[in-house]
């Protein structure tokens, strides 16, 4: 990979790591549309640890509130009193939104290392988001806010993130959708996507590093890793930025519009053109 591809690619994986039209589509779909030829033992590796560098965009963007929830969570702990305090209940919901993406990308992890090589694949389910998207938009109805989130509404998103472990399925669409479903607005149901992000990207950043050090030549590979690092961080942060306004008033269903228009154009210039 050279580092033209890493900033192109990590440009990519900062706007739609945030954004509604899933990161994992568009690193597999990207270089086959442009016709790059990317090691195999590269892909996958890279995919999982330029997240990242978004992950460094989300602690950076939501400092306050990661350290306000780790503060409350450990204090609710030292007073036996886990939920009493709002700070401290978000944590635990966080954690138990976390456990159906960490169980299934577990049991699954061959199976979506493999998806990560298949255009068709990313394509497919790129559609599924847009469905998704649109679907969620249609049946809802937003009136919850950040602090009525309760653990029925934290394990559905959390179900709506294990589905994300397939490339096209965007994950902060699928846990924004599932949020939304549950009849918490937009914006909130972002914010609580990308917190609740935290853990499942540190622990697939962490898997990833294993693969890293299994590549051949790896000196060559690392600094293409770092700018697409960089690269993702940077750009992830003001994509966070903007979709949190964009929420405030505007419809998921533009996502879902681009995600179905982008897949058909992929697909075709992959396999037709």
């Amino acid at each position: 990979m050279s580092i033209f591809q890493a900033i192109i690619l990590g440009i990519v994986q900062g706007l739609s790591e945030f954004l509604p039209i899933s990161s994992s589509g568009h690193l597999v779909l990207v270089p086959a549309m442009l016709g790059w030829t990317i090691p195999e033992d590269q892909v996958f590796p890279f995919g999982v640890l330029v997240q990242l560098g978004t992950l460094a965009a989300v602690f950076i963007y939501f400092r306050q509130d990661i350290w306000l929830m780790v503060k409350g969570f450990v204090n609710g702990l030292r007073e036996k009193a886990p939920f009493k305090e709002a700070d401290s209940r978000r944590a635990w919901l966080i954690i138990l939104a976390t456990i159906p993406a960490g169980v299934i990308g577990l049991l699954l992890e061959d199976v979506v290392e493999e998806a990560f090589k298949s255009p068709l694949a990313a394509g497919l389910f790129l559609l599924l988001t847009a469905v998704i998207l649109w679907v969620s938009e249609h049946i809802s109805h937003q009136e919850r806010i950040l602090d009525d989130i309760h653990w029925r509404d934290a394990v559905w998103i959390g179900l709506g993130q294990a589905l994300a472990i397939f490339p096209g399925v965007s994950r902060s669409g699928a846990t924004i959708a599932s949020g939304v479903v549950r009849g918490i607005n937009r914006r909130d149901a972002a914010r609580f996507s990308f917190l609740m992000s935290i853990p499942i990207m540190l622990a697939a950043g962490l898997l990833g590093l294993r693969d890293l050090l299994a590549i051949e030549n790896l000196a060559a590979f690392l600094p293409s890793m770092v700018i697409g690092f960089v690269t993702a961080g940077v750009v992830g942060y003001f994509s966070i930025a903007w979709l949190l306004k964009f929420m405030r008033e505007r419809s998921l269903k533009l996502f879902s519009y681009y995600c179905v228009a982008f897949s058909v154009a992929a697909l075709m210039v992959i396999y037709v053109f």
